[in-house]
């Protein structure tokens, strides 16, 4: 039985496993596809694969203190990234400066 293709049906609705969903979530964030056009490759509705990309999203972003941490951590790199930036053009500007001398 394919991953693709594994379902419970259940009184009148149909009910997909977890490995079902996740391997949907991971076609859906990787392909290229439109969600639109992947929901309908694999008979299921857009919301429902959005719900699903919430539900299964691999690296979903820690809460609490791990998630405070995880954007002080970004602010940071963002930050070094600058001003190492801004040191290579003061670099720059001084050797300009220090080759114009008379």
């Amino acid at each position: 039985m394919s991953v693709l293709s594994s379902y419970q049906e259940t009184d009148e609705t149909i009910k997909h496993t977890e490995d079902f969903k996740r391997e949907a979530v991971r076609i859906a964030l990787s392909n290229g596809l439109s969600r639109t056009r992947v929901a309908a490759d694999l008979g299921i509705g857009k919301s429902t694969l959005a719900k699903w990309i919430v539900d299964y999203r691999p690296g979903k972003p820690a809460s609490g203190p791990q998630a405070d941490l995880a954007r002080e951590n970004e602010r940071l790199r963002l930050e070094n990234r600058i001003l190492r930036e801004e040191r290579e053009i003061l670099k720059k500007a001084t050797q300009f400066f220090a080759s114009q001398k008379p």
